[in-house]
């Protein structure tokens, strides 16, 4: 499992991505949480519309050919379906790190069984600095983080 607003699809998202499905591997199947518009709305920058990401999203998983199955579900909130759904792995970056120790929590106090985390370097642009959404959407960088 992995969430994200995924807007603009950049090269730190890519490899989340990548990393989820290659531990997926050809026999598993991964649960992207996609924002909804109004989850969305909290970030700091404007973001496309969900049907909008959503297609971008996809577009990007066909691109890549990966051989695992996968669905998008509606994430309205930080954990979405994190806590009461049954699967082995939550995939996260340094960024959102504190939100897997959160789920796990819940997860227990849920009566539900810990899942793995595996955390996935955050990916750096040129300056050194890490690639963001924000950083994009400021003129900073571009979507491979490289300074503009």
């Amino acid at each position: 499992m992995v969430g994200g607003t995924f807007d603009p699809l950049h090269d730190g998202h890519r490899e989340l991505l990548r990393r989820s499905f290659a531990i997926a591997g050809p026999e598993g199947s991964v649960m992207i949480g996609l924002t909804t518009d109004e989850f969305a709305a909290l970030k700091y920058h404007s973001v496309r519309s969900y049907e909008e990401r959503r297609q971008r999203l996809e577009e990007f998983i066909r691109e890549c050919g990966y051989a695992a199955a996968w669905s998008v579900e509606p994430l309205a909130d930080r954990y979405g379906s994190a806590i009461e759904r049954d699967f082995d792995v939550l995939v996260v970056s340094e960024d959102t790190f504190p939100v897997a120790d959160e789920i796990n929590r819940l997860r227990r106090e849920h009566g539900r069984k810990k899942v793995d985390i595996l955390q996935v370097r955050c990916v750096v642009a040129e300056d050194g600095r890490w690639i963001s959404s924000t950083r994009i959407m400021r003129g900073e960088i571009d979507e491979h983080g490289h300074l503009t």
